[in-house]
């Protein structure tokens, strides 16, 4: 819910759903629950390459986190790649 400010609504949480996603993504790889890593990657893709309606100006930082996030999840599921 949004509580009311000054007369107008202002919203409750400033952190937007990708981020939060982002955020369980890590802490999944933390607790080497890589099913749930996975799952949520790809929902966070799925949010940041579908059609946007509004052009957003953290377009190109969102994909970077989304590949380092896939990179992450990839080393740690291959960490004889680390030894290389």
């Amino acid at each position: 819910m949004a509580e009311e400010r000054g007369g107008s609504f202002a919203p409750r949480h400033t952190r937007r759903l990708s981020d939060k996603i982002l955020i369980a993504f890590h802490h999944a790889c933390d607790q080497a629950d890589y099913e749930v890593a996975e799952d949520l990657l790809r929902i966070l893709e799925t949010m940041l390459t579908r059609r946007v309606v509004s052009p957003d100006s953290n377009r190109r930082r969102n994909i970077e986190s989304l590949v380092a996030a896939h990179e992450r999840l990839w080393m740690l599921k291959h960490p004889e790649a680390q030894e290389r």
